[in-house]
Formats: structure tokens, sequence, C-alpha cells
């Protein structure tokens, strides 16, 4: 008998420490310890999302944290990405397909804005006043990002390519300085510094097509997304307050924007002037615009000749969060 209640009782621990064990493997799958996520100013609500601190306080609820971290540029944010420094990375549509071409693991869940973020710019006493006149000339970018692929598409259009120009690999930040100091003779801008130097500088927009911007997209790590489902719709739901809020809040949202950035009003003003954040949902429209700047890349030797874009794109984009992370 007492052996019966021995056993019986031996039973009861095992279940019980089983159980726990099983507990705490389920919460740590279903859980991360914390969040890491990026800030840009090319993203300007990623800097509400940060400022209100709507993410930060819902994974607080289940004792999540959340890591910032500052991207100068989408290549910066691939970076970070690629190397699990980030969970979530925020870069243009065909930054994000150039990234996934190059065995980059990310998904592409959410439109944070459709902006007209890069033009073509030069000094304001330049001589340039069209594509072809950069035949020859130094031209500023930095690689891999949205900027780099809109000079491509633009000298595309004109029967060019990267190699009639000398391309001058620069971050976004030293770009500008090199125009303005006249070390280049044009530069694939990024706003906010485009917006800079164009109301402070007097440089010129001499090409302009909102066509060739592809979208602002959040990425998230594949790995990340498959261990943590809940928490990539967590993260979307919080852009959305974030997004709704910049669309409540104009002037207090552009004030964000000028502080963090550095900007004046006015510049602030001209950058939100160029920032549509009315269509958050990922979707068939990106595809085609990613596709088609892909089908560019491809031909400029950017993408491998033997990748096929539209399923790169099809891996790319993943819709199944939703807008509202439901």
């Amino acid at each position: 008998m007492k052996r019966n209640v021995l056993a019986t009782l031996l039973i009861a621990a095992l279940a019980l420490t089983t159980t726990g064990l099983m507990t705490a493997c389920t919460k740590n799958e279903t859980k991360p310890e914390v969040v890491r996520i990026d800030f840009a100013y090319y993203n300007p609500v990623s800097l509400v999302l940060k400022e209100k601190k709507f993410l930060d306080d819902d994974l607080a609820k289940d004792n999540v944290k959340v890591e910032w971290i500052h991207s100068l540029g989408s290549n910066k944010s691939l970076e970070l990405l690629n190397s699990k420094s980030a969970d979530f990375g925020s870069t243009a549509g065909a930054a994000a397909l150039i990234g996934k071409a190059n065995g980059n693991p990310i998904k592409s869940v959410y439109v944070y804005s459709k902006p007209e973020w890069t033009a073509l710019v030069v000094r304001g006493d330049s001589a340039i006043t069209k594509v072809e006149d950069l035949k020859g000339k130094k031209v500023a970018v930095t690689r891999g990002t949205d900027p780099h692929v809109f000079l491509l598409r633009a000298l595309d259009k004109v029967g060019l390519s990267e190699k009639d120009i000398e391309l001058v690999p620069l971050q976004h930040p030293d770009g500008r300085n090199a125009l303005e100091k006249g070390d280049v003779d044009a530069w694939s801008g990024l706003d906010p510094l485009m917006a800079q130097t164009e109301v402070d500088k007097g440089s010129k927009l001499f090409f302009r097509d909102p066509n060739l911007n592809t979208y602002g997209v959040l990425n998230v790590r594949e790995e990340f997304a498959k261990q943590y489902p809940a928490y990539v719709k967590r993260v979307i739901a919080a852009y959305e307050k974030a997004r709704t809020w910049a669309l409540a809040n104009p002037a207090e949202f552009k004030a964000i924007l000028a502080r963090d950035a550095k900007l004046n009003d006015a510049v602030a003003a001209r950058v939100l002037e160029r920032t549509d954040l009315s269509d958050p949902i990922i979707g068939e429209k990106q595809k085609t615009t990613i596709a088609a700047a892909g089908d560019v890349l491809k031909k400029s030797g950017v993408i491998k000749a033997d990748v096929d874009v539209p399923g790169l794109v099809n891996a790319l984009i993943d819709p199944q969060f939703g807008a509202a992370g439901k």
C-alpha cells in the first residue's frame, strides 16, 4: 500500500515537473525576450512609433523589451536584418528585393509609406537639365537603396546604364555633402536630406518620377516571423497606431520629424508633402512596382541574370499578417 502511495506521489511530481518544463518551453517558443526594430529619418512613421511608445507599451504587458536601432539607409537596414541585429527593418521595396536576391532571409509585411523620396539632384548653378546630360559625369548614390534603383531606371529610360556615368558610392549624407561641395556633378537623393539641400542650398531636382520610387516597406526576418507570428501582428498593429496618429496630428507629426532629423520647418513640410500614408496594405500593387524595378536591376547586373524576378517578389511580399495586425 505504501509503495502504491509513493508511486502515485512520484508520478504526480513527475507530471508537474514535465508540465512545468513544457510550459516553460512553450513560453520560450512563443515570446521573444526583446524585439529589435529600426527607426529612420526616411521613415517618419517610425519616429512617431518610437516617440509615442505604442509598441513599447504593448509589449511591456508580456515583459518583452523593445530595442530601437537607428538606420541610415535601406542598405544598412538590410545589414541589420541579415546579421540578426534587428528583427524588423524599414527599407524601400526594391532594396528589399535586392536583399532577398542576395540571400537575405526576409519578408516584407507592411507599407509604412508611399513616398516620392528620391529624385536626381544637381546644384542650383548646374548646366545639367536632363538625364542624358549625366553621360560621363560623376553621380553620387548609395548602392542597394531606392535612389540607386531610381538612378538605374532613369538611365535605362534614355538608353543609358551605370557604365555611362562615373558612379561614386557614398552613404546618403555623404552624397549630399559631395554634391554641395562640388565633388560630384549630381546625386541620386533621398529625403529628408534631399529636401534639405533643395530648401537650404537651392539645389535642383532636375528629374522626378514618383512612379519610379518603390514603396517604403517594413521587413521582418523570416526566422522571427515563423517563431513569433503573433508578435509580427502586434508590431504591425503598433505601426498602424502610429500611422493613423500621424494622419490625425499633422502639425505634431511634422514637429517630431523636424526635431529628430534636425530639420527646419520648411524642410520637414517639404518631406511630408512627398509622403503618402494613406494605404498600408501590402500586396499586388507593391508586387507590380517592385517587379518592374527588379527587371531593370537584372538588366543592370545588380541582380543575377538567372533570377526569377516574379518568383522572388512573391517570396518577398507576405500579406498574411494584415495591415492592422488582425
